[in-house]
Order: structure tokens, then C-alpha cells, then sequence
């Protein structure tokens, strides 16, 4: 029987840091010959397009979750990959931030082809220092994503320390090992990780799963139900905005929305840049710096995604729209 190839689920909620992990693993050369999925909640991708690749495969499964609505996809996606010519030698799979890991950690146990062709490495939960408390409080759904999330995780890596309080790792820690205290606790050292501790590390541990979810390797599918009060706002604008005016409305937009807002994320056409602008933020914490260079014959259009509960769709598409300067090519 052919070696099986391992597989990494890279989970954690909105904002969390699941693409800059991701970003240091394909930048560590330890990824060469792997095939990566990227999974986002809505229609538009933003994190493929900041996914640093030299010779990986980037797969995207977007506008829904692969732990449900689009979970035949991805199976179907990882049979594919599986039966090409080219040879894989590690698959990972970052995930939405709203996904929970159980139906995805079930499916390579019970699917017969990924159960014979693949076997888990280790689900590995990226925890947001900053923001860990706000999101385990959460309880306006019965099911707390965040938890399911830090639950089932083999290695939980905890993130933006630089932006905690003195001391935030400790009491993250706790908080982590109330939850799940067999998983191992990661620290990044100066905002980088040690990557080769998150991958062939042969971590996963399914008695612990079914320790979580008694019911995992039943064919009965995984229950799980998104909060419905959550949406994804996208807006594509192929004029180029003003940065000023921009950046304004969204400094504005966020102190006002900050309790309903999730996550935002975004890269930008500005006017007289020939450089993409990336922004991200979780809650009214707003992050954002200068990307790579617009290519020559790459269309300069922005593409923002907002995630929330009651967001105005239309008045958000608006604002933007009178944000926007007519021509879209002028670079300084």
C-alpha cells in the first residue's frame, strides 16, 4: 500500500491569523510539493490573494463553509487532487473562521477514498490573544465556534501577543486548557512561529475527538448550523479610490459597527499608488500597510469583504461607490 499523505486542518475564528500562519509555512520551504485548499466565508477571496505561493497548488473553495454547505466540494476537490498526474505530498486546508473543524475532521475518517489515501496530521486552531474572551462569550447561537474550534485542535497556536497586555499568555493558556487540556500551546516569538512544530508532526488524536463528539465516525451527518444573522458583505469597485476619503469612511464605519462587525478585510486600487493597499480588522481593531505592486496587465480592482450581524449591504456599497475616483489606471 502506497505511503498516505498527511493532511493539516489550519482553523481558528475570524481575524485570527489563520493566512499570516499560513504565509510563514509556504515561506519556510517545508511546503514544496504540497497542495493548499483556502476555504472563505462569501463569494469573494481576499485571503488566496494574500497567499504567498512558489510551487504549491492554492485551491479555493469559497462562498460557504466546506464543515457543511460545500463539504461535498470538498472531498471532491482532494479526490481530484489525489487521482492527478502531478505527485502531492502534503495537502493543507485553512479554513473559514466560522468553520467548525468536526464534519472536516469526519470526513477524511469516514470518506473511503481520503480514509484510504490520506491520513490527519494534526488540526491546528490559531487563538487570537486579543480577542479569545469576546469570542468564547459569544452566545448568540447554541454553538460556540471559537470552543468547537480550541476543542478539537491537536496544537492551538496563539496569536497577536505583541497587541496582548503583559502576562496575556498565561491567561490564554488557562483559558485554552479549560477547554481542551490535551492540546499542545504555541507561542510565536516576535509575531513568527517555529513552523516545523505545526506540520509532520503526527498529532492528531481521534480519541480525543470522540472524547468530543461520540457520534464523529457515524454516518449520520455532523450537526452544525451557522448563525444565520451573520452575512458577508462584498464589494468589487474597478475604480480606484480615494485613500483619504477611504480610509475615513472606514475608521468611521468600524467605531460605529464595532459590536456587530467580525471581521473586515480588503485589498485596494488607490488613486495615485501603484501599489495594492491591504487593510484587515477584527472588531473596531483596524491593521493595514502597503501590498506588492500592481503587475502591468493585473486589472486594478478593490475588493473589501465585511462579515457581521445587521450590516446594511446597500448603504455599504454606496458609501464606496461615492469613494471612487474615475480613473482607475492613474498611478502617480
Amino acid at each position: 500500500m502506497s505511503q498516505k499523505i498527511p493532511v493539516t486542518i489550519l482553523t481558528g475564528f475570524l481575524g485570527s491569523g489563520k493566512t499570516t500562519l499560513l504565509n510563514q509555512l509556504l515561506e519556510s520551504g517545508l511546503m514544496a510539493d504540497s497542495a493548499v485548499i483556502v476555504n472563505e466565508f462569501g463569494a469573494i477571496s481576499i485571503d488566496a490573494e494574500l497567499v504567498v505561493g512558489v510551487d504549491e497548488e492554492i485551491l479555493q473553495i469559497n462562498n460557504g463553509c466546506i464543515c457543511c454547505t460545500v463539504r461535498t466540494d470538498l472531498v471532491t476537490t482532494i479526490t481530484n487532487l489525489l487521482s492527478g498526474t502531478k505527485p502531492i505530498r502534503r495537502i493543507l486546508i485553512e479554513t473559514t473562521g466560522l468553520a467548525d473543524p468536526a464534519p472536516i475532521i469526519q470526513s477524511f475518517i469516514v470518506d473511503e477514498v481520503l480514509s484510504t489515501k490520506t491520513m490527519l496530521d494534526a488540526v491546528v486552531t490559531v487563538v487570537d490573544a486579543t480577542h479569545i474572551d469576546r469570542w468564547l462569550a459569544d452566545q448568540s447561537t447554541g454553538e460556540n465556534i471559537a470552543a468547537e474550534q480550541i476543542a478539537f485542535a491537536d496544537i492551538v497556536v496563539v496569536s497577536k501577543l505583541d497587541l496582548a497586555e503583559e502576562g496575556r499568555l498565561a491567561k490564554c493558556e488557562a483559558t485554552i486548557r479549560a477547554i481542551n487540556p490535551m492540546a499542545r500551546v504555541l507561542a510565536p516569538i516576535e509575531g513568527r512561529l517555529n513552523v516545523a512544530s505545526i506540520v509532520d508532526v503526527k498529532a492528531f488524536d481521534l480519541k480525543n475527538c470522540l472524547a468530543i463528539e461520540p457520534l464523529l465516525l457515524s454516518d449520520l451527518e455532523h450537526e452544525h448550523e451557522h448563525d444565520t444573522s451573520v452575512i458577508s458583505v462584498e464589494v468589487r469597485e474597478e475604480r480606484s479610490l480615494d485613500g483619504p476619503g477611504f480610509f475615513k469612511w472606514l475608521n468611521a464605519f468600524v467605531q460605529q459597527n464595532g459590536d456587530r462587525l467580525l471581521r473586515c478585510k480588503g485589498i485596494l486600487s488607490l488613486t495615485g499608488e501603484a501599489r495594492r493597499w491591504v487593510f484587515h480588522g477584527v472588531h473596531m481593531t483596524l491593521e493595514g500597510r502597503p501590498g506588492r505592486p500592481w503587475a502591468g496587465s493585473e486589472p486594478r480592482i478593490s475588493a473589501i469583504v465585511f462579515i457581521g450581524r445587521g450590516l446594511d449591504a446597500v448603504q455599504i456599497r454606496n458609501d464606496i461607490a461615492g469613494l471612487t475616483q474615475p480613473d482607475a489606471s492613474l498611478v502617480a
